[in-house]
Parts: structure tokens; C-alpha cells; sequence
């Protein structure tokens, strides 16, 4: 009786040992993987960083052979907090294998939501003054992803070298949003150093840009825009005014230089999206934790000119130089 009992209860741990190991479910094991993305607003950057997620992600697969299929779900704020809230709640009710933030507030909306569904963000200038990691060596936290930083040094000084006069040259950003007050901070530390005049301005809302600008008509030689989701937004307003006033303007991304900027030297969005899918290939089918893996930044720096801009305000493509 006692060898029985003995036999039974090794019998019956083993029983348990195996339910256990069977009842752990991981992404690598399913056919259909399921993304929720949540984008703070829709503006050419954006867009690129999404559509580069999905090139990134959907790449890695095919390299591995992976007969997987990938269902996006995914929502766009339109730069609404409210509608970030409840988009990142139903994103999270979902239960999907992975959750991505696409810039400061969409991921800050996410890991406000869950501390257990992995979280990838792209398009998010400081991921540690976010609040989203602990270190952007070592995450310790269930996010990460890629940074956006621009270098806005030589942005500015790409600017200067176009400028018109010896006016101030001029920054407009939205103070509500973090990563732009970042990128401010450090423009303010390079003009510092090398002892250029800057005319900082702020504007809140599409309107404000507007009214704004026509503030500063005049009093600038040159008008400079960092990675800022309302100046991406309403950068075809900005050029039209730019253009009028025969202003150069370098902007902190490539696709704001195209919607009506003169130039920048910056990084692809569409490239940096492909990092944070490569990332996400590393989450879903690697099983690796995003707390283990550390932040990305992009790999390249482009130089852009938009011909038609800088022509419109005479300026020939030979004179804007890489700084």
C-alpha cells in the first residue's frame, strides 16, 4: 500500500507538471498573431513609422520561414487624449499578442493600461523622460522600442547656413508636448554654444500655428521645427506662409521637409518603424521580454531637400549643404 501511494502521488506530480507546461500558451506557438497599434494622429511620419513596423515585422517571418499570419488592429487617436484612453483600454481587452505605441502619448497611454501584454513604441523621442523605462540600456519595464531623437544641432546648423539676415532664428513647437520641449532644450544648448540668436515660440493648437507664425513675420531669418506632432500636422500651412515670406525652414523629419519645409537632416521614419518590426519579431517569435531588449535608435541620417521649396524661395539646391 505504501509503494501504491507513493506511486500515485509521483504519478499525480507528474500529471500536474505536464497540465502545467501545456497550459502555457506562447505567441511562437499560435498560426495567427494578433497586433494592436495605437497612433497618437495621422501625419506623414506617423504613417511611415506604421507602415515601416509592419515591412520590419512582416520581413523577419518571411527570413525564417514563418507561415504565421500577422492581424494588425489598429486605431488612430487624431490627437485626442480622451480617445487614447479608451483605445489603449480596448487594445488591451483584446488580449493581443503585442501592443505597439506610435508616438510619446500613444505609448505612455498603453503602459498606463497593462504591465503585462509586451509593449513596443516607435516615434518616441526619450523613452526614459517618458516615464516608459527605467534605462534605455536596460528597459525594466514591459516596454521598449526605438527612439526618434533627431540631432538637432546639426539641424540648426544646416539652418543657419540658409538663413536670410542676421535676424534670430526661430523655433516653433508645442510646449504640451514632451519630446518637443526636449528637443528645444537641446537647440537652446547648441545655440549657446555657438553663440546663435534664437526667437523660441509656442503654439498649442492647429489655430494657434496660424496666428503664431504671423507673429513672427519679420522678426526671423530662418524658422526651425522639431519632431512635433503639431507642427507635422499643420506643416502645409507652415509652408504656405514660409514660402510667402521667403523663409527657409528645417524641420526635425523628413516627411515634415516634404509636406512644406525647405530641407533637413534627419532619420527615415519608415526605416525606424522596420527597427521597432524586427524588435517585434524578437517578442512574438524569440519569446524575448522587451524589458531585456534596449532601446533602438535609427542607424542613418539623411540629407532632403525639397527642390520646389527651396526654389520657391531662392534658394538653389547647391547652396544647402550637409552640415
Amino acid at each position: 500500500m505504501k509503494k501504491l501511494l507513493l506511486t500515485s502521488i509521483a504519478l499525480l506530480g507528474l500529471g500536474l507538471t505536464l497540465a502545467g507546461c501545456s497550459s502555457k500558451s506562447s505567441a511562437s506557438s499560435k498560426s495567427t498573431l494578433n497586433v494592436g497599434i495605437l497612433q497618437v494622429v495621422q501625419h506623414g511620419s506617423l504613417d511611415e513609422a506604421r507602415q515601416g513596423f509592419k515591412a520590419g515585422l512582416n520581413h523577419e517571418l518571411k527570413a525564417h520561414n514563418k507561415s504565421v499570419k500577422v492581424k494588425y488592429h489598429y486605431l488612430n487617436a487624431q490627437g485626442d487624449q480622451s480617445n487614447l484612453n479608451t483605445m489603449s483600454q480596448q487594445l488591451v481587452q483584446q488580449k493581443n499578442d503585442l501592443l505597439v505605441g506610435i508616438a510619446t502619448p500613444a505609448a505612455q497611454a498603453l503602459a498606463k493600461k497593462t504591465t503585462t501584454t509586451p509593449t513596443l513604441v516607435t516615434a518616441v523621442t526619450d523613452l526614459k523622460a517618458a516615464g516608459l523605462v527605467k534605462s534605455n540600456s536596460h528597459p525594466n519595464t514591459n516596454v521598449s522600442g526605438t527612439s526618434d531623437l533627431t540631432p538637432v544641432g546639426l539641424q540648426l546648423k544646416l539652418l543657419a547656413s540658409m538663413r536670410k539676415g542676421n535676424q534670430p532664428l526661430g523655433i516653433m513647437y508645442n510646449s504640451s508636448e514632451e519630446n518637443s520641449v526636449l528637443q528645444v532644450k537641446l537647440a537652446k544648448a547648441y545655440a549657446k554654444k555657438h553663440n546663435l540668436k534664437l526667437k523660441v515660440v509656442s503654439a498649442t493648437s492647429t489655430n494657434d500655428v496660424t496666428s503664431v507664425l504671423a507673429g513672427l513675420a519679420g522678426k526671423i531669418s530662418g524658422l526651425y521645427l522639431p519632431t512635433d506632432n503639431l507642427m507635422a500636422s499643420a506643416m502645409k500651412t507652415i509652408g504656405q506662409k514660409a514660402k510667402a515670406d521667403k523663409l527657409p525652414v528645417v524641420t526635425g523629419s523628413i516627411e515634415m521637409a516634404q509636406d512644406g519645409g525647405t530641407a533637413t537632416y534627419g532619420i527615415n521614419y519608415y526605416d525606424l518603424g522596420k527597427q521597432t518590426g524586427k524588435m517585434a519579431y524578437d517578442v512574438l517569435e524569440n519569446n524575448k521580454k522587451p524589458q531585456s531588449l534596449a532601446v533602438q535608435t535609427s542607424k542613418k541620417l539623411h540629407m532632403y531637400i525639397n527642390k520646389a521649396n527651396a526654389q520657391a524661395i531662392g534658394l538653389k539646391t547647391s547652396q544647402i549643404q550637409k552640415p
